[in-house]
């Protein structure tokens, strides 16, 4: 597990390229038959990727949590972005189709991920926050069915269409973690789908000063990238993001992004706010 270290506004606005790429860019989140994890102390979010191709991989604690076990004083996110996939939380074996995902509360001891098939693995993206509470562990399901009480799915007023082709905007918000759906501690988690010819995310921008945010970019093709934005207000800075890289974003800091073709982006959030709409909007005309 590596550790990223928390980051002051003052500082960044002078950071180089590749000190930005080196503080807020997750170059590798998928990589075959391991798990990957970055510890931020932006809110103590853990973000990482599990890539099961012909065996099956364990989630453990690390050096870095000083607990006997990840969910010991943790909660966990997961949407698989992969092809169908299987995972099992303390015995119980849930199967986790393409875009499908899950929340796994506190105190779960033994987390385990394989794909059903090796020749189109699950790839599934994680976000861990510290947790105070055990809360359900439940299959979020995007579309289809579902078939126990341990499942949900996401619900029509949590797939939010937004934005316009006119704008190069038209998207659409599929909300999996948010109270009044699927409860958690803190973490907050979704995932946003550009329409064909829309290329900008979260624009206008905004930020929230009580909680922080990840975005995974995926559905790009090899030679394509994101162009993430960040930094406060009046002192923008960028990333290039490719296919299924994250990034960083500070409370402090703003968070968008435009492509050389439409994408898709997994956004999780961390912090003492789970209030969707709790943020302070930046007008296009104050960005600098």
């Amino acid at each position: 597990m590596e550790t990223r270290y928390a980051s002051s506004p003052k500082d960044v606005k002078n950071y180089t390229t590749q000190q930005l790429r080196d503080e807020f860019m997750i170059e590798k989140v998928f990589v075959e038959n391991d798990i990957t994890l970055v510890y931020s102390q932006s809110d103590r979010i853990i973000v990482g990727g599990a890539l099961p191709v012909g065996k099956t991989l364990e989630l453990n604690a690390g050096d870095q949590l000083r607990a006997d076990y990840f969910l010991q004083r943790r909660e966990l996110g997961i949407i698989n972005i992969g092809g169908d996939g299987i995972v099992e939380v303390d015995g119980k074996t849930y199967e986790v189709s393409s875009f499908d995902g899950m929340y796994v509360g506190l105190g779960k001891k033994k987390i385990t991920f394989a794909s059903k098939d090796q020749s189109n693995p699950a790839k599934f993206y994680l976000n861990s926050t510290p947790a105070h509470k055990e809360y359900p562990t439940v299959l979020i399901k995007k579309e289809g069915t579902v078939s126990g009480e341990d499942e949900v799915l996401i619900k029509d007023e949590n797939k939010v269409e937004l934005g316009t082709l006119e704008e190069s905007n038209h998207r659409v918000i599929n909300k999996y973690i948010l109270p009044g759906q699927v409860e958690s501690c803190q973490l907050v988690m979704g995932m946003t789908e550009l329409k064909p010819g829309s290329v900008w995310n979260t624009m206008p921008c905004h930020t929230h000063d009580r909680r922080m945010e990840v975005y995974l970019y995926f559905k790009l093709p090899e030679d394509a990238y994101v162009m993430h934005y960040m930094g406060e207000k009046d002192e923008t800075r960028h990333i290039v993001m490719r296919n299924e890289q994250a990034v960083i974003s500070p409370s402090w800091s703003i968070h968008a992004g435009s492509g050389t073709r439409a994408y898709t982006f997994i956004w999780g959030m961390a912090g003492e706010n789970q209030d969707f709409d709790d943020m302070d909007g930046i007008e296009n005309k104050e960005i600098m």
